[in-house]
């Protein structure tokens, strides 16, 4: 095997070769060279109306970058040191946590994640990526997600209590994976149903929460 063919492999896998890699490694090649095992985490917020009056929110999403594939992890008023903790537990589950077969997590430096950092260094091979401050483009992918939640869910709807929110977010989690195209899969669905793809058959809308959601397809004849 050649020079030029080791070289090749390497850069089609988004890994420098060895005296450039040893220099510097930049964020690009870095996402590239683990892109399969590769997943980002952050929180957004929302208010709910409760008998105490306005409550913020808070909302943890994990995704897969490759994949896109996203989970709710968990939606609480009280994200202290023992709930992100058990978050930890939930998304490393032996069984069916998300972050199985996972190298890295991307991470913010909001202090609300130390407990969860922590808990991956003590208890798992996860290696959390901590992001530089003030940098919302390293976790681009996440930020879009919470964006799309956002402006086509969340701030459209008035939540009294947190059973409606996690109504809401299932309901946005089930058409984010398998109603909506993603321009970065090439406006492909992330797990297309049964209908998908069919080229006769009268078109229906699918609706979720009351319409707020749409989702059209042609019905198999």
């Amino acid at each position: 095997m050649s020079d030029q063919t080791v070289g090749n492999i390497l850069k089609a896998n988004g890994i420098e070769p060895a005296p450039e890699r040893k220099r510097q490694t930049t964020w690009e090649t870095f996402l590239k060279a683990h892109w399969d095992s590769v997943a980002a985490i952050d929180f957004t917020t929302t208010e709910i109306w409760t008998l105490r009056g306005l409550v913020t929110t808070f909302i943890l999403v994990v995704m897969n970058l490759k994949t896109r594939r996203i989970e709710i992890a968990g939606v609480t008023a009280h994200p202290d040191s023992a709930w992100v903790r058990q978050m930890g537990r939930n998304l490393t589950d032996a069984q069916d946590g998300f972050l199985l077969n996972h190298s890295h997590i991307l991470i913010d430096r909001d202090t609300k994640f130390v407990p969860f950092r922590n808990f991956l260094k003590a208890n798992t091979e996860i290696d959390p990526v901590l992001l530089p401050p003030r940098s919302p483009n390293c976790n681009a992918h996440v930020e879009r997600f919470m964006l799309s939640l956002k402006s086509e869910c969340v701030d459209r709807m008035i939540f009294f209590g947190e059973a409606p929110l996690r109504k809401a977010l299932a309901e946005f989690e089930t058409h984010y994976h398998e109603e909506r195209n993603h321009q970065g899969l090439e406006n492909l669905l992330i797990d297309p149903g049964g209908d998908v793809g069919n080229t006769t058959g009268s078109i229906e809308c699918r609706e979720r929460l009351g319409g707020l959601l749409r989702y059209y397809h042609r019905r198999a004849a």
